[in-house]
């Protein structure tokens, strides 16, 4: 889509800077609450990473390039904005092959399972404990994200549970989970959450594991992880439309440049067909890094992010068989399908990685969105019975691609795939769908195409560590203040950002509004 039409005018209430996610939920809700807004977003299309599109030439299938599940967003920012957008509960939470067997944990299948890879109930019954806890903990937090920041001791007696306070907030999550339970592969499953786009060892002394696995635990009060029905962009679509609906102004093909504030108004200065153009506001919201906004400010920007994932998106012909031929592949691939994610395996990729060196035995999590969402395939692609995956990696940071990208990127697909392949009865790349160029329909994004293509500083999908949801020195009443009172940011590097959540969008908004 070509860059759109000038701003109708010459000041706004309202300037947001980038129009993924976060932005749209910001405008929409200033525009409904009468503000004059624009929305300046570099790219000529609005959603950020929140996008779907066809990658592989000629084939018909819609996929979640880069953000790909839903579990964040509140159903309150679903319903006060209007939104058109529904998601799909998995009917599998998770599978994780083992030899000839492996770990199914779904609904009336996890006892069963866990009794016949552990010998007994004792990891069904420290499963449930530990999974009650967090339950507890996120119908108790999850509410709290869309409200003013609480205090620590606020927060910790709102949870009102010492064990779970200790466990989440205060000790590594390796220590718990070592305590809890006794089978590796059951250690490395639990653990697992806390490593989604965090690169830590369970026991690092900064807890920032803690952080991950917490925001993984909570969503929607319950922790699930469902599929958004018509792919990412079926909500950044009906964002933008609910933003436009409410009379915010979109420009898409419009780069931010330089903010300059006295605190009271600022000036926007922005980029569009190659010429440089001013707009004041009164606020501005920046829906872009920490990095991007101390660029826009010209000031020193924080400390630098490094992202830790291989994102890979394919279509096949057919779902694999499996070695475990006790599990229809329908089933393993409808939840989290685990790889070498034992929790000895996963220690031992950490080292590896940190010592600079690509992981020999890389884990990963493989997702299959058109078993729960069949309408993300054209009708002929459906019928002839195919399907997409998603494939995230972990432990694979920046700087491992540093020296030599493309080099890297394709040994570490290459062996991310022969991890998986030792799942399988077949090879993968049997199974593999072909695009109109008779090239295999499968993609790779590490953390430096990500930055390159989107932005995100290092590649870190939440913009930087993620933070505890309570109260922080300069974060403000809603978590997105910035040392200028009319800039916030109302990105991922918000407190209580990350994900796909339009929490700090909306929280953004309500400090806007001198809510």
């Amino acid at each position: 889509m070509p860059a759109t039409t000038s701003p109708a005018r010459a000041s706004y209430d309202a300037v947001i800077v980038g129009g993924g996610h976060n932005g749209l939920v910001a405008a929409a809700y200033l525009a409904r609450a009468g503000r004059t807004v624009l929305v300046l977003e570099r790219l000529g299309h609005t959603g950020g990473a929140a996008v779907s599109s066809r990658p592989f030439a000629g084939v018909d299938a819609r996929l979640s390039r880069y953000s790909y599940l839903v579990s964040l967003l509140p159903r309150k920012i679903v319903r006060e904005l209007g939104l058109r957008f529904t998601t799909r509960r998995r009917t599998v939470s998770s599978y994780t092959p083992l030899g000839d067997g492996g770990l199914l944990v779904g609904e009336g299948r996890t006892r069963a399972s866990l009794a016949a890879l552990t010998g007994g109930d004792a990891e069904y019954t420290a499963w449930e404990e530990f999974y009650g806890m967090t339950r507890r903990v996120a119908e108790r937090i999850f509410p709290t994200l869309t409200e003013p920041l609480p205090a620590r001791e606020a927060l910790r007696a709102r949870v009102d549970d010492d064990t779970a306070w200790r466990t989440l907030f205060e000790e590594p999550i390796g220590v718990a989970i070592e305590e809890r339970f006794r089978h590796d592969l059951v250690r490395g499953v639990v653990l697992t959450d806390a490593l989604i786009g965090t690169f830590a060892d369970a026991h690092d002394p900064s807890l920032v594991q803690n952080r991950c696995f917490l925001y993984h635990v909570i969503g929607g009060g319950t922790g699930d992880w469902d599929v958004p029905v018509g792919g990412m962009g079926a909500l950044t679509d009906a964002l933008a439309a609910a933003a436009r609906s409410a009379g915010a102004e979109i420009r898409t093909g419009h780069e931010a440049t330089r903010v300059e504030t006295d605190g009271t108004r600022a000036e926007v200065t922005f980029r569009a067909e190659g010429t440089d153009r001013t707009v004041s506001a009164r606020q501005v919201l920046v829906n872009a890094s920490p990095q991007a906004l101390a660029a826009l400010l010209g000031e020193d920007p924080p400390p630098a992010a490094e992202g830790a994932q291989l994102k890979v998106n394919m279509v096949l012909r057919r779902l694999p068989r499996l070695r475990d031929r006790s599990v229809d592949p329908r089933e393993a691939f409808g939840g989290t399908f685990h790889v070498a994610e034992g929790y000895g395996q996963l220690a031992t990729a950490y080292r590896e990685a940190a010592a600079g060196r690509p992981p020999g035995a890389p884990p990963s999590e493989i997702y299959c969105h058109s078993l729960t969402d069949p309408s993300i395939l054209g009708p002929e692609l459906a019928a002839r019975g195919y399907q997409t995956l998603t494939l995230f990696g972990l432990h694979t940071p920046a700087r491992l691609f540093t020296d030599d990208h493309d080099a890297v990127r394709a040994e570490l697909l290459a062996a991310t795939l022969a991890q998986l392949d030792e799942r399988l009865a077949e090879p993968l790349a049997g199974c593999l769908a072909v695009d109109d160029e008779g090239r295999p329909c499968i993609e790779a994004k590490t953390p430096l195409d990500l930055e390159r293509e989107l932005r995100l500083p290092g590649g870190h999908i939440f913009h930087r560590d993620l933070a505890f949801p309570f109260a922080a020195e300069g974060a403000g009443r809603w978590g997105v203040a910035t040392a200028h009172p009319n800039v916030l940011l109302c990105g991922a590097g918000a407190v209580r950002g990350g994900g796909v959540s339009g929490v700090p969008g909306h929280n953004a908004a309500m400090a806007a509004l001198g809510r």
